[in-house]
């Protein structure tokens, strides 16, 4: 079974399940067989601030991560009224962009892509209480509303926080099959309506 190295992004203020969801879904898949490495990334790697006060000490910064095949960008107010104006964090965005097989938000992570531009013509969804907001400030995207989530191949898109526990199944399913997916669920004790 091929390996996977799967980041997850952390920065202050990113809202907890958006990044403790898909790190669950990832990191229990397959118990034995292990096909996701899971890794946590910041700026510069020092401890983050997380929604409610929540202190998470990411594994590496932007300049020693190792190479990533999936790229997690969760959302929050961190995201979408801190990191949105740090040109270092859009930068490394489009840079992984290049080297990454999915590149996947959850909740209003997708605002960083669209600063990005790399949702450009693309559909994507994000929290439903930022819809308007998204489809206001980035014209170019394609807005799709009532979904989970959005698969446009190489680019993933949630809807807020649980959605992206929902996407996270949706990568394992599409990458190693519907078994693996419906045993990580089952271990989750998760509902597992991935569409």
């Amino acid at each position: 079974m091929q390996k996977r190295s799967v980041g997850i992004f952390l920065f202050n203020e990113v809202e907890v399940l958006d990044f403790a969801g898909p790190f669950e879904v990832f990191s229990i898949a397959g118990h034995s067989t292990k096909p996701f490495i899971v890794h946590t990334v910041s700026e510069k790697g020092e401890i983050i601030s997380a929604r409610n006060g929540l202190k998470v000490q990411p594994a590496y910064s932007f300049s020693n991560h190792p190479p990533f095949d999936i790229l997690i960008i969760p959302g929050g107010y961190g995201a979408e009224e801190i990191e949105i104006h740090n040109e270092q964090v859009i930068q490394w965005i489009k840079q992984q962009k290049t080297s990454v097989e999915i590149l996947a938000s959850v909740c209003t992570g997708a605002f960083l892509l669209a600063k990005a531009g790399l949702l450009d013509g693309k559909k994507v969804t994000t929290h439903w209480m930022d819809m308007d907001t998204l489809a206001k400030e980035y014209p170019k995207v394609n807005l799709v509303r009532g979904k989970k989530f959005i698969d446009e191949s190489d680019i993933i898109t949630s809807g807020g926080i649980s959605a992206g526990i929902n996407m996270s199944f949706h990568i394992v399913k599409r990458l190693y099959g519907e078994e693996l997916a419906n045993t990580t669920a089952r271990r989750m004790e998760y509902d597992i309506n991935i569409e």
